[in-house]
């Protein structure tokens, strides 16, 4: 039972493509619903690359209320795998959930990724990233936990996720550390001028 705007907005979605399906009966689909994805290109709103970059920029590393939320996350590319295997494999008219079986609370994940990321580049001037974990104010209607039971698509489709979490948080670290140059275009909106240069040339 949809309790946010966010939440409704899902459930509208699977909704109209079912509606779709039972009205155009040649229509093939298929419906999935994915755990927290995390991995390269990741816009820098998302939690894993907003720590790394305040981390890295020696700014507060903001975190709702009091940390406790907890979510289920998945390396994008095991997240694009499983959609392949829908596509291919998949009964038409079923909803497949594609989880990870990796639940974290978000303080733990988020202290997880200040001691990688210390590991790998350590703070300058010394001190923990972790010391500039700051708790803010929650957001309206913000959910406790997702959480993602992805029985269905192992079963069916002999799916499994590939990459061991630590593993997937030391890649997208390393990722984001050799492309600076993207993540500083991204994070100063100078993306947006290419588009808006595009859409003007059309």
């Amino acid at each position: 039972n949809a309790k946010t705007p966010y939440s409704a907005s899902k459930a509208a979605s699977d909704m109209m493509v079912r509606a779709y399906m039972q009205t155009y009966k040649n229509m093939d689909i298929a419906i999935t619903h994915c755990a927290n994805n995390y991995g390269p290109y990741q816009f820098p709103e998302k939690l894993v690359p907003v720590v790394v970059l305040k981390a890295l920029k020696g700014e507060s590393i903001p975190i709702y209320g009091e940390g406790k939320s907890i979510r289920d996350w998945l390396y994008v590319d095991d997240h694009v795998d499983a959609l392949y295997a829908v596509l291919l494999k998949g009964r038409i008219g079923e909803t497949y959930n594609i989880g990870g079986d990796n639940e974290w609370v978000n303080i733990d994940l988020v202290k997880l990724l200040c001691r990688i990321l210390g590991e790998i580049r350590p703070r300058e001037g010394g001190g923990t990233y972790e010391e500039l974990i700051e708790f803010v104010t929650d957001r309206l209607g913000h959910d406790m936990r997702y959480a993602i039971d992805a029985t269905k698509l192992k079963e069916e489709l002999g799916w499994e996720p590939s990459l061991q979490f630590r593993a997937g948080l030391s890649k997208t670290i390393d990722w984001y550390l050799s492309n600076q140059e993207w993540l500083d275009n991204v994070t100063s909106g100078a993306y947006q001028k290419y588009y808006e240069d595009q859409y003007a040339a059309a």
